[in-house]
């Protein structure tokens, strides 16, 4: 009884935790993956293929794991990998990089991501953001102190609109975050659309974070173009890769920071109080990774832009208005024409429940009301998987909208 009483005390006078992440829920990704996971459901919400990646890699890592050393390793990364990300740029981009002051490992993307938010943004400083975005890009730059400045992309288009882009940018811009290709819409920005943004940044004297996690995920003959390539760029741009995304080994958590001395300095000192390393076991496969020929990554391109196809085909002949994708894991879908009654997130829900299928609504990727009659799916999946969840929202669809037989 006086110890019931006593944390009954405890608990009314405690201090509130942490005003801007106490503001948020739980991730979109979490919550669409519980529930289809209780309801059995096919999960092409959550953006991870169903296979693990090349299993060269994987042994090399088991081979590293072994042999070690399994200790601390550099701060910045281990040796092999940092020239191996340099000789990656080089060979890809033509980008000439100084592994030894350029180039830092983290524990995954979003991690450099904080690490470049944390130490690049001062309180006051505006972050110019493009929506649909990456649901982690808000909170980190709120906790560091910055301000963001939306500009929205609308379906089913996606073009960057000029003159929204230049309105957000002002004396106080510290940097704009640029994901291409994009997560969740599969955008790849175009020429025109990379030189507007690369002047407005020499204009303004500002910085860009560059997410190029899907770097190797660009379709129909496209390259990806490094916005640290273009003229002006080089000592403005943080670019951001992922062993996870380009290997489908996405539980590895491995990212790639490169970036001009001046820019990786302040970078580096989050990281060194954030996570300090990364696995080097890990380390040394990713850096076997990156040493495949371009045929590796061709080839995955090829492969996923196959299944993109696949679903796409599917998820037409289940009635909904497929968008094009040029990268990326993810298709986004119009469900308008499936008359269904109800928002993009009472969607998602329902075809999870009712359909055991689940995407995510892509309201959850806009900070503000964004479009809710559009959803992501995502094809990094087996083919059986992908043909499974388009049949089952065929047949789903087909008996909700079929008549009713005449009595």
């Amino acid at each position: 009884m006086h110890r019931d009483r006593w944390l009954c005390y405890t608990k009314a006078v405690m201090k509130p935790a942490n005003s801007i992440l106490s503001g948020y829920g739980t991730t979109i990704f979490e919550v669409m993956s519980k529930l289809a996971a209780d309801a059995g459901a096919i999960n092409l919400g959550q953006g991870f293929p169903d296979v693990d990646g090349p299993e060269d890699i994987r042994r090399k890592a088991a081979e590293a794991s072994i042999d070690g050393p399994n200790q601390y390793p550099r701060m910045l990364g281990v040796p092999e990998l940092r020239s191996a990300i340099a000789t990656h740029n080089r060979v890809h981009y033509g980008l000439d990089i100084d592994a030894e002051r350029e180039v830092m490992v983290t524990s995954g993307a979003t991690e450099a991501l904080a690490d470049c938010f944390l130490g690049l943004i001062e309180p006051g400083d505006e972050v110019v953001l493009i929506e649909p975005l990456f649901d982690t890009y808000i909170p980190i730059i709120r906790m560091a102190g910055g301000i963001p400045k939306l500009v929205r992309l609308e379906p089913p288009e996606w073009s960057l609109p000029k003159a929204a882009l230049e309105a957000a940018f002002s004396p106080k811009t510290k940097l704009l975050v640029l994901n291409s290709p994009q997560n969740p819409n599969g955008k790849v920005f175009d020429d025109a659309e990379l030189d507007l943004i690369a002047r407005l940044l020499i204009k303004h004297d500002a910085y860009a974070v560059c997410d190029e996690v899907y770097e190797h995920l660009v379709f129909d003959g496209r390259r990806h173009r490094p916005l640290m390539a273009r003229p002006g760029m080089r000592e403005r741009c943080i670019r951001i890769g992922s062993a996870g995304k380009t290997f489908s080994l996405t539980g590895w958590k491995v990212g790639f920071v490169t970036a001009a001395p001046g820019l990786l300095g302040p970078i580096a000192k989050a990281h060194q109080y954030l996570t300090f390393s990364t696995a080097p076991n890990l380390q040394s496969a990713a850096a076997y990774g990156l040493g495949k020929d371009r045929s590796y990554f061709d080839g995955l391109a090829a492969e996923m832009s196959a299944k993109r196809d696949r679903l796409a085909a599917g998820l037409a002949a289940a009635g909904f208005g497929v968008l094009p994708a040029a990268g990326t894991y993810f298709l986004t879908c119009d469900v308008s024409p499936l008359g269904f009654n109800g928002d993009d997130t009472d969607f998602c829900r329902h075809i999870t429940t009712e359909a055991k299928v689940a995407a995510v609504p892509m309201s959850a990727f806009y900070e503000g009301k964004g479009p809710d009659h559009y959803v992501r799916f995502c094809f990094c999946k087996k083919d059986e998987v992908l043909d499974e969840a388009a049949a089952r929202l065929k047949r789903h669809f087909a008996g909700i909208l079929r008549p009713s037989p005449i009595t």
